[in-house]
Parts: C-alpha cells; structure tokens; sequence
C-alpha cells in the first residue's frame, strides 16, 4: 500500500525512536548547561543580548534567569525551561536543582530504553520511586514550632549560600527575615521595594522601614495615616532620597541594595527575591528538612530500599530514579572541587544506619550532621523540586512523535522597493 502524505507540505515530522532521542538529547543538554552551576561553589554564566550601545549583560547562576535568556528550539527542552520557570514562580528556589534532576532522570531512562525497556515500564517505576522519596522527605521534615525566626534565618542562609551575597549571607539574610516578619504572614511581594544604587559595596545595604505614598486626599476615609521619628534627607549615590526612620510596624519596607556595578546590583536583587520567595513559602507551612545534600540522599537510599520489593523490569527504573537523585549531591561535590565518589559513597554508609542528618559540608571537605551545623531548606522547595522534575521526565519518555507544522503561507508583496 502505497504511502498517504496526511501533512502540509514543509510540515516536518520525527517518529519514534528518532523522535524520542530528540527529545532525550535536547532535555540533558539544558540539563548539562545549568549543571555547572549548582551548589554553594558553582560557577556563573555571562549571558549577552544586543550588540553595540544596546548590548545588555548578565552575570547570573540563578537557573531560571539563564534558561529564560537563551534561545531554546527543541521542544524537549522547552518543557524543561518552563518547569523551571514555574518552580520560580511557586517557591522561588530550587530552578538549577529541579532542572539537572529532571535531565539525569531522562539520561538513566535512555539507558534504559537502549537495553529494549518500554517507556511505559520506565514511566510506572518512576511514579513508584516518586511516591517512595515523597514518602520518605515527609518522614523526615520537622516543623518549626517556637523556632520560627531562627528557622528563617537558617534556611535564608542556605538560599543566598550559592548566590553572589554568600560573603555578606549573614547581612542579607536578616534583611530578608526581617522583611518577611513586617507582612504578618502576608504574601505581597509588592509591600518590600528594592532599591539599587550604583556605589558602595554589597555590605552598605540595609533595610528602612516605610509606608505607602498618598498622592490624593479625595477619598480619606481609605488613608491610613501614620508617624515616624525622623524624617531627612540622605545622599545615596547621586540621588537625594527622603527617609523616614521609626515607622512603627508595617507591612511596607524598603531594602537598599549597594554595589560596585549594575550587573551585581542584579544578581543582588534576583538573590534577595528568591530568598524572600522562600521564606514566605517557609511561613505558610513552616516544615524544613536537612540540607547540603542530606534530603536528596535520603530519598535515594529509601527508594533503593525499596526497589528490591518490586517485581519485574520496573524494578529497574526505580533502580535509576534513586541513581538520579543521587546525582545532585554528586554534582554539589564536582562542582567544587571534592572527591565525589568517596564523598557521596560515605554519605550513602551513614543513611543506611540511620543517619538521616548528614550531608555535605563543602567548606571542609567532609560529612557532617548538617542540621547541627544549621544548614537546612524549606520542605515545601524540596517536594516541589522532586514532584516537578519527575512529571517533566514522564512527560518527555511518553512522546513518540514530534510533529513540526508547517510556516504559515503569507501573500507575495509586490509593492514597489
């Protein structure tokens, strides 16, 4: 029987396993491309739009800003780019890890279906293995209690720990906690401005308390007024702003950020959003669990654990989604410099008696209780990292078929040149 063009003509179609390749490839090259930066140690990506006057520059690690600035074709890994653009706008942390977990769950699923696994197969046992690290990161979370600020000002530490305010964390960190603090449960991002100022140095900011400006009076009864103890007129940079100091508590406050260059006064402020991001994420269910690296090979051990209770070929794909999530803390240690072999193999020895606290302590070198040593995340970033990079990776094994339409035929213009 002869063939039957059902397409347009310059329609381009990819079938399976040629499309499915296609798609593996282009998800782990994003992956690749942000893996660089994860973790307190990695690296920045200068990224460059324009040219000539109108060139714009970026130096940034944050994964969402990088995956938003670049000029992605395959749709592979399109879904991967806007995956981490969701985790930013849900939790505000977590883009690079949710980026490179959903890349390395995809690289074991083509080694899978290079050994004549169904992706059908691979899919269930990652729903499994997804249930089981689900199960086990609520096990292990702790509520925060009467320890809320204490809490707060860990898991801000641990946020701005890989971003360019690590040197002056403990600055930043109380301005974003007690930012938070002001808005009284609040999610209104709106009520703390940001202002950046060329001049100074990161460690010349800070954080004045304030209102809102009443440019009309024809409705009073809607004017909330209020007092403070100074006003006066202060020189920041070249510009003559009005203060106001000794605003009783409010939701309204400004944080003034200082740097030598526009590009650090950037980073400085996306730094600050997604910790602030956190931190209101942290006050609605105020659960956190171990950081630098514990969470992630927790999870990997239960589902590893777990995966010899399962029958058949799915035991393997539940064998590779706690590979995956062991991946991270693999690449934390890469990307400074450690051993990560004897690293992550003495962290998986610890776990396996019990030691659900230790993780990576990056400054020395070595496996510590990270709890006792105050690195903590909130867990509502962590089960949103693991829930969204597994759906991403399910959704890309499911495609066996990619389907490019064809231009939109436009009408010859014939006017004059």
């Amino acid at each position: 029987m002869l063939p039957v063009q059902i397409l347009k003509d310059n329609a381009q179609e990819e079938r399976g396993e040629t499309a499915r390749l296609s798609s593996f490839v282009g998800a782990i090259a994003i992956g690749d491309l942000v893996k660089s930066t994860l973790g307190p140690k990695g690296m920045d990506k200068i990224l460059i739009s324009g040219s000539g006057e109108h060139q714009g520059i970026k130096v940034t690690n944050d994964g969402a800003t990088i995956l938003k600035s670049i000029g992605v074709d395959n749709p592979a890994a399109k879904v991967l780019v806007d995956m981490s653009m969701t985790q930013d706008n849900e939790v505000g942390d977590g883009t690079t890890s949710v980026t490179v977990l959903a890349a390395e769950l995809l690289k074991e699923a083509e080694k899978l279906v290079n050994q004549r696994i169904h992706p059908q197969t691979i899919i269930s046992g990652y729903r499994r293995g997804l249930m089981i690290a689900q199960n086990a990161l609520r096990s292990s979370c702790v509520e925060s209690g009467e320890n809320m600020r204490e809490d707060l000002m860990k898991i801000a530490r641990t946020t701005l720990g890989s971003k360019i305010l690590n040197q002056h964390k403990e600055l930043f960190a109380k301005l974003a906690v007690d930012a938070v603090l002001r808005m009284k449960g609040s999610a209104n991002l709106e009520a703390i401005q940001m202002i950046k100022k060329l001049g100074g140095s990161l460690s010349d900011s800070y954080l004045d308390e304030g209102g809102e400006i009443v440019s009309t009076f024809d409705t009073p009864e809607n004017v909330k007024f209020g007092t403070c103890d100074l006003i006066e007129e202060v020189m920041i940079g070249e510009d003559r702003l009005l203060r106001f100091s000794g605003v009783p508590l409010g939701e309204a406050c400004s944080i003034v950020l200082r740097g030598a260059t526009q590009q650090i006064l950037e980073e400085a402020e996306r730094s600050l959003h997604d910790a602030l991001c956190v931190l209101i994420t942290h006050v609605k269910e105020s659960k956190t669990v171990a950081g630098a690296g514990a969470s992630e090979i927790l999870m990997s051990t239960a589902v590893a654990m777990e995966s010899h209770k399962v029958a058949g070929k799915e035991a393997l794909a539940v064998e590779a989604f706690a590979r995956a999530l062991a991946q991270l803390p693999t690449i934390i240690c890469d990307n400074a410099g450690l051993d990560s072999a004897d690293l992550v193999t003495r962290l998986r020895a610890e776990h396996a008696n019990g030691h659900h606290n230790m993780g990576i302590d990056i400054v020395n070198g070595t496996i510590v209780d990270v709890v006792k040593l105050g690195v903590i995340e909130s867990f509502n970033v962590k089960l949103c990292m693991v829930s969204s990079a597994a759906e991403a990776a399910e959704q890309i094994l499911r495609v066996d078929n990619i389907i490019k339409c064809a231009p939109r035929a436009r009408p010859a213009d014939h006017r004059p040149c």
